[in-house]
Parts: structure tokens; C-alpha cells; sequence
């Protein structure tokens, strides 16, 4: 693809996805993200070929993105539960600060209004964090009675259900400090040895952000 053609697409998705954010799929046309974007309806038709396209174009961009997260975690030597925790800190600050990635997880929650099949992230990401359990249980670190594929369903669930709910929650906390408080508690029941503050500590470094307040 020509250099001007990605930059137009470009554009295109990120005018829509702020859209999307604010307005909610339904509440946003294509003549908005014309608007929004400076681009003609007929551009944003060659490219996606409809509202439905560019929703979909929008929500695999933001699951596109996470798995290179991953990366400064491949070393063998990370232990599995401080990767899984550190990369929870990439995943929520993508849904906090990245518009793209909001607008995916609202069309995602609005999937039932619109004429297409959305991907969900959930499939893949519940493998990648079975994984990560059933490797610490291989290292003795994972709690007993915790089963990994279940635990990873349960958590998986419960972590995106903090990311999406973290701006209507009372109290005034961020992400970060919300999603410190939730793993202090869910590591009591996940770690053999349990000291969760000290694993917090190792993974936020990890993630590059600062010690917990």
C-alpha cells in the first residue's frame, strides 16, 4: 500500500475511534467521521467500504497491538507470575491512554449492535495466561488447588472488567492504583508463598512504572 493510502487509513481510524468513545457506535456516522477526519465519505468508503468495516478495522488494531507487549517479557528467566503481572500493567494502560485501544473494548461491549462478527480478545488471552499459571505450577509457585485454565477464564474476565469499569469506580484512584489493589488481593490465592507486595514491586519495575504509593 502506497505511503499516502496508509496515512489516509490512518486518519480514518483514529477519527473514528474518538468518535467511537465518545459517541458510541450507534451514535457515530460515517458523515461524523468525515467531519472528524477531513476526509471525504467517499475516501472513507474506498477504504473500509463501510461504518461496519472501519468499527472491525478499529477493534483488530487494538488486539493487533497487544501481543507485542509481550516482547521484553520472552526471557526464560522472568518468573511466570511477575511476567503475568507486568504485562497486566502494558494491557490496562493501553485501555487507559490509547484511544484506539478504548474505542475497541467499547465497540467490543457494543458488539451486539453491529451487523458484523467482532473479534473477541478473551480466547487468546486466556491460553497466553493458562500458560503463565501452569508454568508457575511447574515451578512450585503457583498455590495449591489453583487449576490453571479455569483460574486464567476467572481472571482474564475480572481483569477486563476492572479495565472498562476503572473510570466509574468511586474513589478517584487511576488505573494503576486500581489494578495495584486488585493484584495485592488476587495474588494471596494465586502465589504458594504468598507476598504479593513483593511481586507487585519486581512487576511494576519490570513494566517501567514507578513503586506503588
Amino acid at each position: 500500500m502506497q505511503e499516502r493510502a496508509r496515512a489516509t487509513r490512518r486518519v480514518l481510524l483514529e477519527s473514528a475511534a474518538h468518535l467511537f468513545v465518545e459517541r458510541g457506535y450507534v451514535g457515530t456516522s460515517v458523515n461524523d467521521i468525515s467531519d472528524h477526519s477531513g476526509k471525504t465519505s467517499g475516501a472513507i468508503y474506498f477504504h473500509y467500504s463501510s461504518k461496519e468495516k472501519l468499527a472491525l478495522a478499529v477493534v483488530r488494531e487494538q488486539f493487533a497491538t497487544w501481543p507485542q507487549l509481550a516482547a521484553p517479557y520472552a526471557a526464560p528467566g522472568i518468573p511466570p507470575l511477575e511476567k503475568l503481572v507486568a504485562l497486566s500493567f502494558g494491557v490496562a494502560q493501553s485501555l487507559s491512554e490509547d484511544v484506539v485501544a478504548r474505542a475497541g473494548a467499547r465497540l467490543w461491549a457494543e458488539r451486539h449492535g453491529i451487523e458484523a462478527a467482532v473479534p473477541t480478545p478473551f480466547d487468546a488471552w486466556a491460553s497466553a495466561v493458562t500458560r503463565l499459571l501452569a508454568e508457575a505450577r511447574t515451578r512450585g509457585e503457583l498455590a495449591a488447588g489453583v487449576e490453571p485454565s479455569a483460574a486464567a477464564v476467572t481472571l482474564v474476565c475480572a481483569f477486563f472488567g476492572l479495565c472498562v469499569l476503572t473510570d466509574d469506580l468511586p474513589g478517584g484512584r487511576d488505573w494503576r492504583e486500581q489494578l495495584d489493589h486488585w493484584w495485592l488481593l488476587i495474588l494471596k490465592s494465586l502465589q504458594a508463598d504468598p507476598d504479593p507486595s513483593a511481586l507487585l514491586a519486581r512487576a511494576r519495575a519490570r513494566a517501567g512504572l514507578h513503586p506503588a504509593r
